[in-house]
């Protein structure tokens, strides 16, 4: 349970006048930072998210406007006495899901998963952390009011919890043409290219319940 409060009671104490909180990545695999940077802004979009690719340009930085670190594995080893004061903002990337191989102090996240299991892990981080979102800073204009139609919402749900349009078609009774049209206005709308950034939207704007996907 312990790993899922990561995201709990870090953002208490922000208000408008603040700056927005940041979220740091130190990850030397440049795709794969960039990949969980992508994801991160998508389901927590009021966040700003740095990439560094060694301890040194961390630590060149002001360590102190992050909230979050999200560190590899072999960076936190390299430097455990660096993180240990911060272990509590800081969630170790793994890439075994055996929890007698990560480690002990800090909150860990297995990376070595299918890209639609990592999406539901991080969506679990967040909505135990910020259940109904609390302590979360706004979010960005635009982005507070639903932007979707009530059947395009319909349709969205059943797209995240696996249907192919076939099955969307037959399930709402309305021509797999129509379908595949409020599929693409949906992606449009709401400016997503991929099921994956679908899903963290449908969750985190509470569509659809996480266990149900």
């Amino acid at each position: 349970m312990a790993r899922f409060s990561f995201f709990l009671c870090n953002f208490v104490g922000l208000n408008m006048e603040q700056l927005i909180p940041k979220i740091a990545i130190i990850e030397p695999n440049t795709l794969a930072a960039l990949g969980l940077k992508q994801m991160l802004q998508t389901f927590m979009p009021m966040m700003e998210v740095d990439v560094y690719g060694s301890l040194e340009e961390l630590k060149a930085a002001n360590v102190e406007q992050y909230v979050h670190f999200f560190a590899a594995m072999n960076m936190v080893l390299e430097d455990r006495a660096f993180f240990l004061p911060l272990r509590r903002k800081t969630m170790v990337l793994t890439t075994s899901a055996d929890a007698d191989k990560q480690l002990k102090e800090f909150h860990c996240l297995c990376v070595n998963v299918p890209e639609a299991e990592l999406v539901r892990s991080l969506i679990m981080l967040e909505q135990r952390g910020h259940e109904g979102g609390r302590n979360m800073p706004p979010m960005p204009r635009g982005q507070e009011q639903p932007l979707l139609s009530d059947r395009e919402a319909e349709v969205m749900v059943l797209i995240v919890q696996g249907y192919i349009n076939k099955e969307i078609a037959e399930r709402l009774h309305i021509a797999l043409a129509t379908v595949i049209t409020h599929r693409k206005n949906i992606m449009e709308k709401l400016g997503v290219k991929s099921v994956s950034a679908l899903t963290i939207y449908a969750v985190m704007h509470g569509y659809v319940d996480i266990n149900k996907i």
